[in-house]
């Protein structure tokens, strides 16, 4: 703990506990029950280097390989965003508003938690997800199979891989951060995670100026279109939705606002 106190990292005793459990496979509450245990020399050996790993930056989600979204546990690597509880909020929108059977895409899934969810939570949506990246579907492949969720992937730029308006909905929580704040960043967030999937020009809207048109292009009149957004966007994206109805803001627990929901005319 005082190592990781001493190299900056964040909730040191919490992040010991959690790799001390990785090291030694096991839940953090079995070595509270038996404090007496000894770990064997390959476990330190383990522990060791999951320290050091963390003492260098590397977020515990990329050393443990696994992050709980929605309840669930989604492997995650270096490929993909680690999930955010704020993102919870996207999915908790897009059920609330699709109450029928409904076709869904996802658009930018990483490591399919949205997708996956979806798809868990409504069983009788069908749901479907995009990535330009193969090593992120790679990932969103393993965690659907290992879910046990019917989720086609595409490997496409956004939309391009859809061609006509046969979407209930278009779900995304695309790039949203401004590549002037990088410098801003943790160093977990910068050092680690995909800046494809973080960084979308000098505002941070580039993704939304491209995705918002090629949905409206594909979904059916009416159709759901929800996105996530960052801190101070909620203006500036409003507008890039004039031309839609209903439009919605909703924030996260913290009052931020971070969902836009809007419907195809």
């Amino acid at each position: 703990m005082d190592l990781l106190d001493g190299a900056g990292v964040a909730d040191p005793r919490l992040q010991a506990e959690v790799l001390l459990a990785h090291a030694i496979h096991c839940e953090r509450s079995y070595f509270f029950a038996h404090p007496e245990r000894e770990l064997k020399e390959v476990e330190w050996i383990h522990y060791g280097r999951y320290l050091n790993d963390r003492m260098q930056g590397k977020p515990t989600q990329y050393i443990t390989g696994n992050q709980e979204f929605y309840g669930r546990d989604f492997r995650v690597t270096p490929a993909v965003l680690i999930p955010r509880p704020e993102t919870e909020h996207l999915v908790e929108a897009v059920l609330a508003a699709l109450p029928n059977p409904a076709r869904i895409l996802d658009v930018g899934t990483g490591s399919g938690a949205i997708a996956i969810t979806l798809a868990l939570e409504a069983a009788c949506h069908t749901v479907f997800a995009t990535d330009i990246s193969l090593k992120a579907l790679k990932v969103a492949t393993q965690n659907a199979f290992t879910r046990r969720a019917q989720i086609p992937f595409l490997n496409a730029d956004l939309l391009t891989a859809i061609a006509d308006q046969s979407l209930d909905a278009v779900v995304s929580n695309p790039p949203y951060v401004s590549s002037t704040d990088a410098d801003l960043m943790q160093r977990e967030v910068r050092d680690w995670e995909p800046h494809l999937a973080l960084f979308a020009g000098a505002t941070g809207l580039d993704i939304y100026r491209s995705l918002i048109p090629a949905a409206a292009r594909v979904l059916k009149r009416g159709g759901l279109l929800a996105m996530e957004f960052g801190f101070g966007q909620a203006e500036a994206l409003t507008a890039l939705v004039s031309d839609w109805s209903g439009v919605e803001i909703k924030p996260d627990l913290a009052g931020i606002p971070r969902v836009l929901l809007c419907r195809k005319l």
